[in-house]
């Protein structure tokens, strides 16, 4: 009988759950537990890593995994390379769903950068009022760049741990997505930002602050999504589904 491991911590992926469950697909929902604010997925789940990839092997075999569906977040590539690798030793089949990145419109001012050191270095010293739309994981690389600029943060939850840049530098905002362009717009007025800084996610929840930057001629330092190895993709829970009922 297939037992799929489904690699999550996004929007979709939590989609995926649901229509697993609902189908009566047996699965095991695995994602970091980085965040503390989450959705409950539909099945049944297990949090924290495996260990690389050989840690991930023996999870597989123990497990009895035939299928794994990797939807974590485009920007978890460690992961992604697990999986890959672990997969590959094991002949198991695996499937990336990995939603579209977002594509410059007219009247977008994006500069693009391959990581989020480059994100930092890009910063012009006009730019005073930034908004890191990045998370909290690699807010250190910008520590540096702090004086005298007033960061806006935006996470989605806040653990009690301090973060890597000089307090009296940002304003924490604690929020999570769908957002509304309207909203966004505003935020972007109340705090005066002259450059967003943002990892090239794809998706519809986070992208109204793109569409609020076009609006008001916000420059956006667009951080490009990590190079992985080919592997087999869909953009979709319902494709994941169709590709599922082929493997059986």
């Amino acid at each position: 009988m297939p037992q799929v491991l489904l690699l999550g911590g996004t929007l979709d992926a939590h989609v995926l759950s649901t229509l697993l469950q609902a189908a009566g697909v047996r699965a095991i929902y695995s994602y970091a537990g980085v965040t503390q604010t989450r959705r409950t997925p539909a099945l049944p789940t297990r949090v924290g890593g495996f260990g690389g990839v050989e840690g991930l092997v023996q999870y597989l075999r123990e497990q009895r995994i035939t299928q794994v569906i990797d939807a974590t977040h485009p920007f978890a590539a460690q992961m992604s390379r697990n999986a890959i690798g672990a997969c590959a030793a094991l002949g198991i089949p695996l499937l990336a769903m990995e939603r579209p990145a977002w594509q410059a419109q007219p009247g977008d001012q994006w500069q693009h950068v391959p990581d989020m050191a480059a994100a930092a270095e890009a910063l012009a010293p006009h730019m005073q009022r930034v908004f890191l739309a990045i998370g909290r994981k690699q807010l250190a690389a910008f520590a540096p760049q702090a004086a005298p600029r007033r960061f806006v943060l935006r996470i989605i939850d806040k653990t009690g741990e301090p973060l890597p840049l000089p307090a009296s530098s940002y304003e924490l905002l604690i929020a999570r997505g769908p957002f509304a362009l309207a909203d966004e717009r505003a935020l972007l007025q109340r705090h005066a930002i002259d450059c967003i800084v943002s990892k090239n996610a794809g998706g519809a929840d986070t992208y109204a602050k793109i569409g609020a930057a076009r609006e008001l001629g916000v420059p956006v330092v667009m951080v490009d999504r990590p190079q992985l190895p080919a592997r087999l993709r869909c953009e979709t829970p319902q494709q994941a589904m169709q590709w599922l009922a082929g493997q059986r």
